[in-house]
Parts: structure tokens; sequence; C-alpha cells
């Protein structure tokens, strides 16, 4: 085996940790924080949704930035350290800062720093396996992502049954450390910086020169990219507030349960993302990229009508196997469609993370809308009224978005690479 084969072997063995342990970091507290809140700091659920959406705003406004950062720097095993440590730090302060501002500042911070880590893991999982390996690659990285987010709900649930609440914070910390371990575990010879971004290592234009970047333009003129974002906004203003919904009522109906009925709707969740990650990274390139993202959104609106039949608690749990399934689909095949509509643009990160900016606006309005819903007509409206957005969603991938993995071939990459405007006509 080639010393070239070995860097990547490696690569990939340490891309499989570092999404296994990333996965109980990346987002802090995540649906904790609104069960943390409500039992342990008596807060109502309009306080939690509008504290919850004003960190999700932060991280709207860092998340392009964030994509052209990883884009331009050649250190991204460095920016994910950096960004584990202050999402950590963020959330472990939560006992100390207890009044609204405190919280809302440090987890506004904590999601600033939090969305580094999925272009940056998009990024180097490119860099290393390429175009043709990149859906099969992401699939593997949603699996052990999924795999991670399960097995720390589980320890953080029966840790919290044991010692309350507060044991999620230990949890946290002792997964920060075993990711920073490997992410730097990841040889950096093995990283195709410029792949990463979406460029052709050795790719030059007919006068010899190396070809650069397309313009930032190419984000806002590729019409495809505007519907998909248009379709992630809707998918996460539907799908967000789902899970901290449950939670409450869980913790409504047993205090001391709460934390633990939460972990064990994560656990359920994550467990059957495993194998949809598995199955679009198998299947995607050829079943079609569109079909799977459809299969995404048709969840949501059953899943909500589905919340609303009973708060029994095994049918709430078992009714979020749904959100596995949804959410699976989802995170693998997210990386793998603004691949396809940025591939050798050299805006691949910058494309993403506008799109994932989409859905962080989707996702900070979500706690806010739910949590006025709950408050004025109950929670089974809630849930109604999350499921038809998503049904409008639905509507607008089928009818306006195209299928994306047709557009990869040698046509559309050489008309990306003239200029902003014709990659955006060479993508619808």
């Amino acid at each position: 085996m080639s010393s070239d084969s070995r860097s990547r072997r490696r690569a990939n063995l340490a891309l499989d940790a570092a999404n296994f342990f990333l996965a109980d970091v990346r987002d802090g507290l995540g649906p904790y924080l609104a069960v943390y809140l409500l039992t342990e700091q008596k807060w109502d659920g309009a306080s939690i949704g509008v504290a919850m959406s004003i960190a999700g705003f932060a991280g709207i406004i860092a998340q392009t930035p964030a994509g052209a950062l990883v884009d331009a720097t050649r250190a991204k095993r460095l920016v994910m350290v950096c960004a584990a440590l202050v999402v950590t730090c963020a959330s472990l302060i939560l006992p100390l800062c207890t009044g609204f501002w405190p919280v809302a500042v440090s987890q506004s911070i904590g999601h600033a720093a939090g969305v580094i880590f999925p272009p940056t893991i998009a990024a180097v999982s490119l860099g290393v396996t390429g175009h043709r390996a990149f859906a099969a690659r992401v699939g593997r990285n949603e699996s052990f992502n999924h795999a991670g987010n399960a097995s720390a709900a589980a320890i953080a649930g029966g840790a919290a049954y044991f010692f309350g609440p507060q044991a999620v914070f230990y949890v946290l910390g002792v997964m920060t450390i075993a990711s920073l371990i490997s992410v730097l575990a990841i040889p950096e010879d093995a990283i195709d910086h410029d792949l990463a971004r979406g460029l052709h290592e050795h790719r030059r234009n007919p006068d010899g020169v190396r070809e650069q970047p397309s313009g930032l333009g190419i984000v806002l003129t590729c019409r495809p990219l505007l519907l998909f974002s248009v379709c992630v906004t809707l998918f996460h203003l539907s799908n967000a507030a789902m899970l901290p919904l449950v939670g409450q009522k869980l913790a409504q109906q047993d205090k001391n349960l709460g934390t633990s009925m939460m972990a064990a709707c994560i656990v359920a969740a994550q467990i059957v993302m495993v194998p949809m990650a598995m199955l679009v990274g198998a299947r995607a390139d050829r079943w079609g990229h569109k079909r799977f993202f459809l299969a995404a959104l048709l969840i949501l609106p059953v899943r909500g009508a589905l919340y609303t039949l009973s708060d029994n608690q095994a049918w709430l749990v078992g009714v979020q196997l749904l959100d596995g399934v949804g959410a699976g689909i989802f995170g693998a095949i997210l990386p793998v469609i603004v691949a396809d509509l940025m591939r050798n643009t050299g805006r691949f990160n910058v494309a993403q993370g506008a799109v994932i900016t989409a859905q962080s606006i989707g996702a900070a309005l979500s706690t806010t809308l739910a949590g006025l819903v709950v408050v004025n007509a109950g929670y089974s409206a809630a849930f109604l009224a999350l499921g038809a957005i998503a049904a409008v969603g639905l509507a607008v991938c089928w009818l306006a978005l195209p299928e994306t993995r047709a557009h990869s071939g040698s046509e559309t990459e050489r008309m990306t690479r003239t200029s902003p405007s014709t990659a955006g006509i060479a993508a619808e």
C-alpha cells in the first residue's frame, strides 16, 4: 500500500471518529436546552423559544462567512478544534448564567461557532475522496454522526436519570475531548484543499493559467440553488421545533423523567438515521438526489399529524422514529446536492454556507413560531402548523426543483467555469 493510500485510509478512519464524537458537540446542548430551562430554571415555553431563536439568528449571521472561511483556509482542522472549544464553553457556563440575556448571549456565541462544522466536515470529505466517492463519504459521515448522537443521548439519558439533568454537561465535556483528538488525527497531507472547495487541482485554462474560483455572484445566479434554499428553509421551519415541543410535553408529564425521555426520543431517531444515511450514500447517485429530498420533506406533515393523536410517552417516542427517516435523508443529501450545483466553481463551501443560512433561518423562526402557537392554541395546533409548512416545501420541490444529479456532467462543468451568470443558466 502506497503512502498516499495509507494517508487517505487514515483520513477516512479519523473522519469516522470525528463525525462520531462531534455529533454531541456541534449543537451544544441542542434539544436538552429547552428541557433544562423548563425544568431547572422554570422558564415558560415562549421565553425558551425566543432565547433559542436569538441564538439561531447569531448562527445565521455567521453561516455564510463561515463557508467563505472554509473555502479560503488550509487550516481546516484547527478551525474545527477552536469551534469545538467555543461551543463547549458556551454550554458549560449555563449553570452559572441563568438569566435570560446571559443564556441568550452564551448560546448565540455557541451557535455562531457551531456553524463551522457542517461545511468544514463536508469540505475535508470532498478534499479526501473527490466527487466520485463524495456521496458515499457523506453517507458514511452522517451514519457515524447519528451513531454518535444516539450513543451520547443514551449515556446522557441514563446519567440524567440517576444524577439529574445537569449530567448532560459532563457528557458534553467528555465528547469534546474525544472530538479534538479525532480531528487532529486527520492527516493534513490527505486533504486536497483545492478540491475541498470544488476546484480541480490541475485544471488550467487554454492559456495554461490555473483557473480561479468563480465570482461570488454564482451563489445568487444559480436558480436551482435558490430554489433548493427555499425548500431547505421550509424543511427546518417545520422540523426544528418538533423535538423541543415533544420534550416539553414529556417534561410536563413527569419532571424527573423529562430529560431521560428526551434522550429516548433522540436515541430512537438517531438509530433510524444511521441506515437512512447509509442508504443515501449507497443509492443516491442511482435513484436520484431529488427523490431522496422529496422523501425527507414528505415525512414531516405525517409526523406532525401523528403527534396530535396521543400524549402517551411510548407513542411520542415511537413517532419520533419518523424524524430519523426524514432527518437522516436530509443530512446526507444536502451537501451532495450543493456539490452537484457548485462543481468546478470553487465556491462549494460558500454555497453550503448560504444554503445552511437558509436552513438556520427556518430553524430559528421555527422555535419562536411554535412557542407562540403553543401559548395561544396548544401543542396540537403547533404540530399541525409545522406539518403544513413542510407540505408547502414539498410542493415547491416537486414542481420547481430539477434533478441535480443530471447536472454534474462534463458540459455543465465546462459552462460553470465561464462566468457567474452562465453558471446559473447551466445549473438550470
